[in-house]
């Protein structure tokens, strides 16, 4: 296995292309491993920061027409985008999303999807061995259990696979609070989706624009 070390090791949003996978309600409806709620919030947010940075996002979903259509949090964040729906349970195995994905022309796959231990363990082990830079996020994702959640992990991270959550691979693709063509946008995705970290921010721009007593505004 080769270590995931050095700077050049780290995520860039140039290289970057996310699959968002089976974000559907049949398999919320087994989500048992996060707080349902959370897991949507954190896949919306996902969506926005891969929006904001410009890196291309593909979604695909199973038997949409069973198992529901994906969360319209997520596809709002990409209108008119068209969703890939498939038959096969692994994602890598339809042709139509490999060959989006490498038209992009991009090699750190980023992966999120739902159940962790079926869709998102699948995928990521194939492309993995084919030669993918592959990292899952996993608060954005979520398995019919802890046990199967934190197993599918654990066997991943036993295939060279990378694991990181949809804050860290944020300030990741930042790196740099002075990169400003995407600091304000990113901070308006952070403000709607990382709870008392943004209320704090909020109440912070609430005080700064409070005038003094006996100051007019």
């Amino acid at each position: 296995m080769t270590f995931r070390n050095g700077l050049d090791s780290l995520l860039r949003p140039e290289d970057s292309v996310l699959v968002l996978i089976d974000h559907q309600p049949y398999q919320l409806a087994n989500l048992n491993s996060h707080d349902p709620h959370m897991v949507v919030n954190n896949t919306t947010a996902l969506a926005k920061v891969a929006k904001v940075f410009g890196v291309p996002t593909i979604m695909t979903s199973i038997l949409a027409a069973r198992g529901g259509v994906i969360f319209p949090h997520v596809t709002d964040v990409f209108p008119g985008q068209e969703v890939i729906d498939r038959t096969f349970i692994n994602t890598w195995e339809d042709s139509k999303v490999v060959d989006a994905v490498k038209a992009t022309g991009r090699k750190q796959l980023i992966i999120a999807g739902l159940w962790t231990e079926v869709c998102v363990a699948m995928p990521s082990i194939q492309a993995a061995g084919e030669g993918w830079d592959v990292t899952v996020i996993t608060d954005a994702s979520g398995g019919t259990s802890v046990e199967a959640h934190e197993v599918a992990i654990q066997r991943m991270i036993a295939g060279g696979i990378n694991m990181m959550t949809w804050l860290a691979l944020a300030s990741e693709w930042q790196r740099d609070w002075a990169r400003a063509e995407t600091a304000t946008a990113l901070n308006d995705a952070l403000r709607d989706h990382i709870g008392g970290s943004a209320i704090a921010y909020l109440w912070e721009q609430q005080l700064l624009n409070t005038p003094a007593p006996g100051v007019a505004a």
